[in-house]
């Protein structure tokens, strides 16, 4: 949260610890203290259980800037800071079971008496034995998943931890029988989000030289498929490592990675090599992801940012803030985000909770009210009816309330579309026939999903549009400019007949949260 003002961080946990919460994981991007310090003073001002946490990266063993001083550094401030616990968290999975060995052993001897909480994520198979290795030197609590989530970009699968646990002195007392009973939920219900699956078929070792982050693999393959990069996903992985080196070789965790995966999908998209990025740093029109980072709006790096390529890539547009960024920000009027809320959105009536989501995700909080607006409440609705269409004939039950069961099945789907592009779905609600009118852009919509309102309407129906063909720019043609990235248009800065210079901002694209501005050359 390194973008949000201090008393943003200070709202949010407190309302977080009001609503349940009661231990918060600290952790910064970049390791930076100032912004660890901001959010552990915010827990404790609330009443909440501190856990620290240090972002691990590369090898600890060999040589280089993230060494076991380095992290013992930070250990020693967290402890300063009245941590309750201390984590570390190998976000790409890179840390080997030696270097977890020898990290935890350190700390375990230093202080004795702080707890020790590890995680990990598997993208390389080698998850279970870091945290075996970790467990013996003295961690108190390793990270696991339920089986039929784990491995690969997950964490290692628990029955597996508990069963290389076992005659030893740190041997769980978890009932493998008794985690089959409750994995099986789980089993199925993976099956129910088959379609965002990764696929994963197999550890990836190559995570030791390109360092996705687990979190972040499996988004940014399919970002690569819908940008239609999926079948240089091998090249995508190559140039992150490549993008990491140019912005210096960074910890890689929210939002940091997605400044080094946007880079990296920059660089494939537009076929740049390390080096063109280096020299053309003054001429290309970055992601806005990359130029937050150096302009420090993330934090400051540990041995600070790339030098010259930071300045080029800037050219003087931005300040280049050079401590904490939330010192700077001016703090949230909550009060007159309740007003802005309320005004665009007259018949909601939002809570604390909903203005701090607000503050810290603008985009995805309105997204959220113009869909529930526009659909209603669909929490009552079952998974696979909300993922998949309807079939004509097909009846599904709904509990709109407590006790109150509503029968809805699918008649027909009209095949004329009104001249307002608008086709006629049929349905009866509880045996009354009843028909909605749903938008079906242009008239090319191949399919519709059939979704149900829970407080007014009760069916409302999601028109899914087939992938339309776009033309392509002809190069040829002096009076076409190709996209920097293939996205949709979300702002229009300039308008026709005003006088533009070299630099000035055209608009905004974007494509699977990854936004260019295309400037006047």
């Amino acid at each position: 949260m390194d973008d949000l003002p201090d008393n943003a961080i200070y709202n949010f946990v407190k309302l977080a610890k009001e609503n349940g919460i009661d231990i918060f994981r600290v952790f910064d991007c970049l390791n930076n203290l100032e912004n660890l310090e901001i959010g552990i003073q915010a827990v404790h001002a609330a009443g909440g259980v501190v856990e620290g946490a240090i972002m691990y990266t590369g090898d600890m063993l060999k040589p280089g800037k993230y060494d076991l001083d380095y992290y013992m550094r930070i250990v020693d401030r967290l402890v300063l800071l009245k941590c309750h616990v201390i984590a570390i968290k190998s976000m790409s999975g890179v840390m080997k079971p030696n270097a977890g060995r020898v990290l935890v052993r350190t700390i375990r001897t230093k202080y004795p008496d702080i707890p020790i909480h590890m995680h990990t994520h598997d993208t390389n198979g080698t998850g279970v034995a870091t945290m075996m290795a970790c467990a013996l030197e003295g961690a108190d609590i390793v990270d696991t998943a339920t089986d039929s989530l784990s491995g690969s970009t997950s964490q290692p699968a628990v029955s597996a931890m508990i069963s290389v646990l076992e005659q030893t002195e740190v041997a769980t007392e978890l009932s493998i029988e008794l985690i089959e009973i409750i994995d099986s939920y789980w089993a199925q219900l993976r099956l129910m989000y088959a379609d965002f699956d990764a696929d994963l078929r197999s550890p990836d070792p190559a995570v030791y030289k390109h360092e996705i982050p687990g979190g972040q693999f499996s988004n940014l393959m399919f970002q690569a498929r819908q940008l239609g990069l999926g079948s240089k996903w091998k090249e995508t992985q190559e140039a992150y490592a490549g993008a990491n080196q140019i912005l210096g070789d960074i910890i890689k965790a929210t939002p940091t990675s997605k400044a080094v995966g946007d880079l990296a999908q920059f660089m494939v998209d537009r076929k740049l090599s390390i080096e063109e990025v280096l020299d053309r740093a003054d001429s290309l029109d970055f992601p806005s992801s990359v130029l937050d980072y150096l302009r420090g709006l993330m934090g400051q790096p540990f041995h600070g940012f790339p030098e010259p390529f930071r300045t080029r890539a800037l050219r003087g547009r931005f300040e280049k803030l050079q401590c904490r960024p939330g010192a700077f920000l001016k703090p949230i009027d909550f009060l007159e985000v309740q007003k802005t809320l309320s005004s665009r959105y007259p018949a909601y009536c939002p809570a604390e909770h909903d203005l701090a989501s607000f503050v810290m995700y603008p985009e995805v909080f309105l997204d959220f009210l113009q869909a529930r607006q526009e659909f209603g409440d669909l929490t009552n609705l079952s998974t696979p009816v909300f993922f998949s269409a309807i079939e004509a004939g097909r009846e599904i039950s709904m509990e709109v309330e407590v006790g109150k069961e509503t029968i809805i099945e699918m008649v027909a789907v009209s095949t004329a579309i009104h001249p307002d592009s608008r086709r006629e779905v049929f349905f009866r609600l509880n045996g009354e026939l009843c028909s909605v009118n749903v938008m079906d852009s242009k008239g090319r919509g191949k399919a519709f999903k059939a979704c149900q309102e829970a407080l007014l309407k009760v069916l409302s129906v999601v028109a899914v549009l087939s992938k339309q063909t776009r033309p392509k720019a002809d190069i040829h043609n002096i009076n076409e400019i190709a996209a920097p990235i293939s996205g949709k248009i979300t702002r229009v800065i300039v308008e026709s007949g005003n006088n533009v210079s070299t630099g000035d901002a055209l608009l905004t694209l974007s494509a699977m949260k990854m936004v260019s501005i295309p400037k006047f050359l």
